[in-house]
């Protein structure tokens, strides 16, 4: 029997959760969505006081580009500039029993790790592992184990614990000044938003859902306002808050509006965020990390319990993603006193069919 294991960056959840994402379908419906947190929890720090010291060319982050928990990751990185400290590799969004494989990769392996599947790292870290094999995953190169899977903390230390690997210019995502605000909205949009869509979209019953689906809105309503009159959600400058509301927006009429139920409007029906997202997804960074073909078929095709005819939808349309948002004339500077990031890494460009 398959271990049970989760999609994204969920930690290890029990058999009934990780049914909701995707695995393990006898399971489906036994339990109300839950997400735990993450079992390895380490943390790669600039003093080492972990026993993971920051080290160019040491770490490899794992990712798909259909998670949004993962999808935080490769925006930070590619904003700070760490690309050449910190590899990444791109699994694919199919999974199977086995969970994330590297079957876009030559030979199916991972060219750094040399390995098949990303429980390889996991259980190099912990033999007979049994728990979640998610992503983010951050994998020590020599030794090939897993690091960290905390997705909550891997995009803060790379804001923080990496500043002298950043590139020239690199914004600061984790200001100080404002971490007090930015903390406090990013609790509400987890809580309500990046993890609502999911706790309404694998509800096991009518009233678990009513409950997700009004918070996910009510919070929606309050972020439109909130945006209103501001370009970004904290301070004048682009935040880790921005990072996290943006990977759920992205996803929001591809996947959740239909898939998860969250129907009460599409994205590009709200003037505010769609206008917020847009501006977001046409700043370097942001939008040229996003592969819509990735994020429809895992969506679609993995979460078996909620579309088990694996038919993967032909829209929404992408050319909206380009049109103008006008999100200027609120004023506020993308990128503080730091520069906008150089041009995508040749070997990390979406590919045409998943772009906008």
């Amino acid at each position: 029997m398959a271990r049970p294991h989760d999609s994204h960056g969920t930690g290890t959840e029990d058999a009934a959760s990780a049914t909701a994402t995707g695995v393990g379908n006898a399971a489906y419906g036994r339990k109300p969505f839950s997400r735990s947190r993450s079992h390895f929890a380490d943390r790669i720090t600039a003093d080492g006081r972990f026993g993971w010291p920051v080290e160019a060319g040491r770490y490899r982050l794992i990712v798909s580009r259909a998670c949004p928990w993962a999808s935080r990751a490769v925006i930070s990185r590619r904003l700070l500039g760490l690309e050449s400290a910190l590899s990444m590799g791109i699994a694919d969004p199919i999974q199977d029993d086995r969970s994330w494989r590297f079957t876009l990769d030559p030979g199916d392996r991972d060219p750094v790790l040399g390995i098949r599947f990303l429980s390889e790292a996991y259980d190099r870290r912990e033999t007979g592992y049994p728990g979640g094999v998610s992503v983010p995953a951050v994998v020590d190169v020599p030794s090939g184990q897993l690091v960290t899977n905390d997705f909550q903390q891997i995009t803060l230390d790379l804001a923080t614990e990496w500043r002298a690997l950043h590139r020239p210019g690199a914004p600061d995502l984790y200001p100080e000044a404002l971490r007090e605000e930015i903390d406090e909205v990013i609790e509400g949009v987890y809580r309500d938003v990046n993890n609502g869509v999911y706790r309404a979209g694998f509800a096991t019953g009518q009233a678990e859902y009513d409950t997700a689906y009004a918070a996910l809105f009510r919070r929606l309503d309050l972020l439109s306002e909130r945006l209103a009159e501001r370009r970004y959600l904290v301070g004048d400058t682009i935040t880790e808050a921005d990072i996290r509301l943006f990977t759920t927006l992205v996803r929001f009429d591809p996947v959740y509006h239909g898939h998860f139920k969250c129907n009460r409007f599409k994205l590009s029906e709200d003037p505010v965020l769609w206008a917020y997202a847009k501006d977001l997804f046409q700043t370097p960074g942001f939008g040229d990390t996003v592969d819509f073909h990735h994020i429809k078929q895992h969506y679609y095709r993995v979460h078996t319990g909620v579309n088990p005819t694996g038919i993967v939808p032909g829209g929404p349309e992408l050319d909206g993603w380009l049109t103008p948002h006008h999100r200027e004339e609120l004023g506020g500077r993308p990128f503080g006193d730091g520069t906008p990031p150089g041009p995508v890494p040749a070997g990390e460009v979406v590919p045409p069919g998943g772009r906008a």
